[in-house]
């Protein structure tokens, strides 16, 4: 009988224990918002972006349109963001997004605030998915997948940019030069 409950008093012990180190794991980006990216958004003033940023590192100027360099920090690292402006006016953004990232719950949170995306397109590892019209903005995301599936990139620019500097992402693909 003592050994019954010896061996007894062991299972339920360890079960107790083994069940609450069961606890939630989150993945890295489950408290990053969406909402930290807000003020790059287009149409933002670019006072807003140097009062919570600093003052960025200018990459590229043509007269009143700008190329500007940000870091977003999130918990021990820091991300580039690429503003581009154009009358202290924000007229899009590029973030490169760290591969530490959950790709499913970051695609996710783009649903939730844009709805489902309007197109996408899948190459090897790699997709984009990109929304057309969003708050007369388009949006474009790439995620990637090796052993697990990250996010690469974010880019969020006006849609109605005539006579205006061309979007970053169009000046990556291009292969175009900044400094």
């Amino acid at each position: 009988m003592n050994k019954r409950c010896f061996i007894l008093s062991i299972i339920l012990a360890n079960w107790f224990f083994v069940n609450s180190a069961n606890s939630l794991v989150e993945a890295p980006n489950y408290n990053f918002s969406l909402d930290m990216l807000k003020p790059f958004y287009p149409d933002g003033d670019i006072k807003a972006v140097e009062k919570d940023f600093g003052i960025g590192e200018i990459i590229k100027e043509n007269g009143q349109q700008k190329l500007t360099k940000y870091y977003l920090r999130h918990i021990r690292y820091n991300f580039p963001i690429y503003l581009q402006t154009d009358n202290g006016k924000s007229t899009g953004f590029y973030a490169t997004l760290p591969s530490y990232f959950s790709h499913d719950l970051f695609h996710q949170a783009l649903i939730n605030r844009f709805g489902k995306q309007d197109h996408y397109f899948k190459k090897e590892n790699h997709a984009v998915y990109v929304w057309n019209n969003k708050d007369n903005n388009k949006i474009i995301y790439n995620g990637g997948c090796t052993i697990i599936c990250f996010p690469v990139y974010l880019t969020i620019f006006k849609n109605d940019q005539a006579g205006a500097t061309p979007p970053l992402i169009k000046e990556i693909m291009s292969g175009s030069r900044t400094k």
